[in-house]
């Protein structure tokens, strides 16, 4: 049955781009837990109680400093207005392509809200509830609690027939923990807010999830999905079971988003890697972790299946792409940097078993500290957090990073030198979720900063998830660090993959050994391109080998370089890269070979607004080498030096 909402170009698209593995049909939850066996396991609405309710309970439960820190920052709001969402903001997406003023509005709203719920719990006195009161109706009066770049048509939602998005779901959960926390206060202002708050949450989420969610593309069963399934699952699951007070129909919902969560354990491979990048396994694989959690703790640890060994590889992904401090690998849409939640990784690694998962929990919480909040989604998680934060360690993480991973399912190596060189680099395909045309990319850092970049993602627009994706320059192959072939670069589309992929890791080095032309079209007239990108431990190098053949003599070849360094050319065969901390990395080539320019890309227009932040300032940089004398067929070398 076909869902309700109707897709975006952007939707489909994105899933479109979900191409991670084939689907395996392994159906964890449901083979392992029947209908019968959740209706035994799920504790009734009114005896579940997963977070404190009254003063004293939170005191127990969380540190003083973050209480007094909610309170305060929701006392900092008290005089936020509500605004509504006008048309015009609704049809910026479909008139300019922008989302931030949307999101700008929704996105606050729904925090300033989270903020005071929590304080009014915390502190129990009163006097946030007419302000919780207008938020909550501000919220149910919203035609749509998405975002529109989530829906097609007119750009204007269709109120007949609602679509379920993340932040539909998202806002679910934020009206459900409303009515968990000061549930019996808003009765008192007036019982039918409460009546409001199921009825828009059961017309915007409950029913066309129970009537048309196996129709939604994000719940395929024959097809990848990513990050949206199991973040709306987790959504789905905390506000069934925190609102809904029929126990068949909260039940029936518990199970099916457990169906529904096994659509994304099937599309992952056998390492369980995210081809989304770390930033987006915060809401997939964390997504998962949240799910797992909440359907524990709802049944009392019944429903268990942390053992599994998939769910503890997609677990240990997120170690093995981490770079050093908030730099984590970013190939796809990911970002360069975020701030791990150190709470999450400890607790998800402890209910693994994982001691390294909890190492590293335990290194990003006491660099990158929890702190107190509304939170701007997956607040599941962060009262999860919370409630954990005296349960947590304190002695030094002895976590250290892995010398070397193979994530062989999505083709990603990383691997690092005591001395602080690292490389990571890929194969896979351009049909991943959240594709960039990278096959073949790499990437440096020397003592945990970025030399040699994949420039990451730029803005959301219009543009970002439509037919124009690859006219932005950050999504093509030519500015990533891979070979420009007669002028063409590679192309999207899941037949342009690496071929013949070996990956190597022993003490003396780790390497990753590719065919690379598939990944191009016809027009480039390659017939072979292989591609190892080592790193070599006893020279301390990253070095870049390829031989290659042509059906005809090449007009023309090209390698790119993209880097935020300072850039310096002038003696002729080597690049020296250096960044403000004395960080320097020489690449060396063939003068003879190679003739070498630099340029700056272009960063007009909305979708290049971010980069500057993103890189922390630094400019960004295409280094260019054009191969003098091309012949049909030929290798060649390059090789970078810590200086």
């Amino acid at each position: 049955m076909k869902p309700t909402g109707i897709i975006s170009s952007f939707l489909l698209l994105l899933f479109a781009l979900s191409g991670s593995a084939q689907v395996t049909q392994r159906n964890i939850l449901a083979t392992t837990y029947s209908p019968e066996k959740v209706v035994a396991s799920i504790i009734p609405k009114d005896k579940w109680k997963p977070y404190p309710l009254t003063p004293k309970q939170w005191k127990d439960a969380v540190p003083d400093s973050m209480l007094k820190g909610i309170v305060d920052g929701a006392s900092s709001v008290m005089s936020y207005k509500f605004e509504p969402i006008s048309g015009s903001v609704s049809m910026d997406f479909k008139r300019t392509g922008d989302r931030l003023r949307h999101s700008g509005i929704s996105f606050k709203k729904r925090e300033v809200l989270m903020y005071m719920v929590l304080a009014e719990s915390i502190e129990d006195k009163g006097r946030f509830m007419e302000a919780i009161f207008n938020g909550i109706w501000s919220i149910c009066e919203e035609s749509f609690w998405g975002v529109p770049a989530h829906i097609g048509g007119t750009g204007l939602p269709d109120v007949e027939r609602p679509a379920v998005d993340l932040f539909a779901a998202e806002t679910a959960s934020v009206m459900a923990m409303a009515d968990y926390f000061v549930g019996d206060k808003l009765d008192k202002i007036n019982p039918l807010i409460r009546k409001r708050i199921y009825h828009e949450t059961d017309r915007r989420l409950f029913t066309p999830m129970l009537k048309y969610g196996d129709g939604y593309k994000w719940m395929s069963r024959t097809i990848p999905v990513n990050n949206w399934n199991p973040w709306i699952m987790s959504n789905w699951i905390l506000s069934s079971l925190m609102l809904e007070r029929n126990e068949v129909r909260r039940v029936t919902m518990t199970h099916a988003a457990m169906k529904g969560l096994d659509a994304y354990l099937n599309s992952l491979g056998d390492d369980g890697g995210c081809d989304e990048g770390p930033s987006y396994w915060f809401a997939a694989g964390a997504s998962v972790y949240d799910c797992l959690e909440l359907l524990h703790n709802a049944s009392n640890g019944a429903i268990n299946i942390y053992g599994n060994e998939l769910i503890k590889k997609m677990a240990t992904y997120i170690t093995n792409t981490h770079i050093a401090g908030n730099y984590f690998v970013n190939f796809a849409d990911a970002d360069p940097t975020l701030t791990p939640s150190g709470m999450l990784l400890y607790r998800f690694g402890k209910d693994i078993n994982d001691t390294t998962m909890m190492e590293f929990g335990k290194w990003a919480q006491q660099n990158y500290p929890s702190k107190p909040g509304g939170s701007t989604g997956m607040r599941m998680r962060h009262l999860g957090s919370l409630l954990n934060l005296k349960n947590i360690d304190a002695s030094p993480s002895k976590f250290k990073d892995p010398a070397s991973a193979w994530i062989s399912d999505i083709q990603i190596l990383t691997a690092r030198t005591e001395k602080g060189l690292f490389l990571a680099t890929h194969g896979g395909h351009n049909a991943e979720s959240h594709n960039h045309n990278d096959v073949g990319d790499f990437i440096i850092y020397v003592k945990g900063e970025p030399m040699i970049i994949d420039a990451g993602r730029g803005n959301y627009t219009a543009r970002t998830f439509s037919s124009q994706r690859y006219e932005l320059w950050f999504t093509q192959s030519q500015y990533h660090n891979l070979p420009i072939i007669n002028g063409v670069g590679q192309q999207a589309g899941r037949e342009f993959e690496a071929k013949s992929v070996k990956s190597l890791i022993n003490e003396k080095e780790s390497s990753l050994t590719m065919d690379i032309a598939a990944a191009y079209p016809d027009s480039a007239g390659i017939e072979r391109w292989n591609r190892t990108v080592r790193l070599n431990r006893e020279k301390e190098t990253v070095e870049i080998n390829e031989d290659y053949q042509f059906k005809a003599n090449p007009v023309s070849l090209q390698q790119v370089f993209m880097t935020v360094c300072a850039v310096d050319t002038h003696v002729p065969g080597k690049v020296l890269f250096s960044d403000a901390k004395g960080n320097k990395l020489t690449l060396d080539y063939d003068p003879k070979k190679w003739t070498v320019t630099t340029e700056i890309p272009s960063f007009e227009g909305m979708e290049y607004e971010s980069f500057d932040k993103k890189w922390d300032g630094k400019k960004i940089t295409r280094v260019i080498l054009t191969r003098n004398n091309t012949k049909s067929k030929g290798d060649h070398r390059f090789s970078f030096q810590v200086n």
